[in-house]
């Protein structure tokens, strides 16, 4: 049975709020994703596809996800 942490890394981006000024439109553009923000983080949620997909977006426009 897989680790339930590592699913749930494949399944979002955890990043602090102020980081995903100016890339909120292009992640819901380009993705099928759900944003959900709260105690000063942003969850970005989707797919593996989609997540893997929307980090190497936000890598290539400067932001860094771990």
């Amino acid at each position: 049975m897989p680790d339930p942490s590592s699913l749930r890394d494949s399944t979002q981006i955890v990043l602090p709020c102020h980081v995903l000024d100016g890339h909120r439109d292009g992640i819901h553009e380009r993705f099928t994703v759900t944003v959900v923000e709260a105690d000063g983080r942003s969850r970005i949620i989707g797919s593996p596809v989609e997540i893997k997909a929307a980090s190497e977006f936000l890598a290539r426009n400067g932001v860094a996800v771990a």
